[in-house]
């Protein structure tokens, strides 16, 4: 066996592991990342990229079909088709464009990558078992950077037409009926796509509304169009398993007694994402735990000397871009500069038909947490540039304190408001007042105007609404 020895050996090559092995790179730490699979870990490979790409293709023959009896714009399409095995090989086409991005950089920066499967040995040495044989690697810093998996329920293991998100968005073909348990992000972002595709969606969902975790007031228009492209919801409703044939799912309704038979060629679970921690000698430490994460401080460290975690694996929110960050912070604890990953704005995006987004405090987190508040609202019904858009659904609201009108919280629904949220994470970061958000002069016409709008109606100053 091998022996060789190292400053920074991460486990992990998805956006945490890769990202903190880049900037260790660039800060001149010696760093080897082992990764069993693709680099570009869930998000690249088989999570964020592929998803977008499978709902741009959605959106794009959606609307084609729309065109074909003809629209206000004067626009009027032939016979519309889907070749869906070219879609899988351009949405394929950009994950390897990225991969190979990834692993370029990685060498740009001068990053050991080993591929294989890394077993910990102890806090200080991990075997990494390749195709070629296995390598001892000595480390002074261990990062754990092992992301998530899917989550799968016990009345539904995975498993013939029990598929779950990364399968999804391999299908050889568009279902004709499929079943989506689970109405969070990825249920629902994936929902909306494969019904724009042609299949009969089903969402079944145990809370009382979709997207449970933000407010009916910021979920509803999402609710509408779901209905408007036949999507059959089901809320305060569990799954109970597959009748015998396969292709039945019973479903138990909160009040009915009587389960309801749902029938989909295949079953989505999308309830949710659980830590990677198992497969790779993680019993071996002697690591805190929270719940199932790895417990940990604001420098990323864990209960045990040198040995650190990033990602997923560390708990909620599991997003890419949280690890990234997070990745790019602990490589420069490490080399010595101060960087900490202390309460930051971390904006969330669910890419559904209307785009939903949120950094902050919701007005009613806001309310629980003791401020007296204002809020702010502005439609997309009255902004030139969604109306030349042909899409008026939604708004911007911004929340305030009323006493000093710090801004606590920006929220929005509609067609491409993910673009909008990084400037509404800034603003919050910044420690942005409502006047600061009024007197910056907003590009006309755009629908980032929205957010000027919000901000005016919050201090009552209201111009176009």
């Amino acid at each position: 066996m091998e022996d060789i020895a190292t400053h920074v050996l991460i486990i992990g090559g998805g956006p945490a592991g890769y990202v903190a092995a880049i900037r260790a790179g660039q800060l001149g730490l010696p760093v080897i990342l082992v990764e069993k699979e693709q680099l570009g870990g869930t998000c690249l490979n088989i999570g964020c990229i592929p998803s977008k790409a499978l709902i741009h293709a959605a959106d794009t023959y959606h609307h084609a079909l729309g065109q074909q009896a003809g629209s206000a714009l004067g626009l009027r399409v032939g016979d519309v088709s889907l070749d869906w095995g070219k879609t899988l090989n351009w949405k394929n086409a950009i994950v390897r464009r990225l991969t190979g991005g990834v692993e370029g950089l990685l060498k740009k920066h001068k990053v050991t990558v080993l591929k294989g499967t890394a077993e910990i040995a102890d806090g200080k040495t991990v075997v990494v078992h390749g195709k070629a044989g296995s390598t001892r690697i000595r480390t002074k810093h261990l990062v754990l950077a092992t992301g998530s998996l899917p989550m799968q329920i016990s009345a539904l293991p995975f498993g013939g037409n029990v598929i779950s998100s990364t399968d999804a968005l391999a299908l050889e073909q568009v279902p004709k009926r499929l079943a989506v348990i689970g109405a969070g992000y990825i249920g629902l972002e994936l929902s909306t796509a494969f019904a724009k595709l042609g299949s009969q969606v089903t969402i079944i969902e145990a809370a009382d509304r979709i997207l449970p975790l933000w407010d009916a007031e910021l979920t509803m228009p999402v609710r509408k169009r779901l209905t408007a492209l036949g999507v059959t919801v089901m809320t305060r409703s569990e799954a109970r398993g597959l009748n015998a044939d396969g292709q039945s799912l019973l479903v138990h309704e909160h009040g009915n007694g009587t389960p309801v038979v749902v029938e989909a060629d295949k079953f989505l679970v999308a309830v949710g994402r659980r830590p990677n921690i198992n497969g790779f000698g993680l019993e071996r430490l002697d690591l805190a735990m929270n719940g199932a994460f790895i417990r940990i401080d604001k420098y990323c460290a864990t209960s045990m000397l040198n040995v650190w975690a990033i990602g997923d694996v560390t708990g909620e929110p599991m997003l890419a871009h949280r690890a990234m960050a997070q990745g790019a912070m602990l490589a420069e604890h490490l080399a010595g500069q101060k960087s900490a990953f202390e309460e930051p704005v971390i904006p969330s995006v669910c890419f559904t038909d209307p785009e939903v987004v949120s950094v902050g405090l919701l007005p009613d987190q806001a309310k629980l947490q003791g401020y007296e508040i204002v809020t702010g609202s502005f439609p997309f019904m009255a902004n030139g540039r969604a109306m030349t858009q042909q899409d008026e659904t939604g708004f911007v609201r911004i929340t305030a304190r009323a006493d000093n009108h710090l801004v606590l919280g920006i929220q929005a629904v509609g067609h491409d408001v993910s673009e909008l949220v990084n400037g509404f994470a800034l603003a919050l970061e910044m420690g942005a007042v409502l006047e600061d958000v009024a007197q910056t002069i907003h590009a006309h016409p755009t629908r980032g105007e929205a957010f000027q709008e919000a901000a005016f109606t919050a201090l009552g100053r209201n111009l176009h609404s």
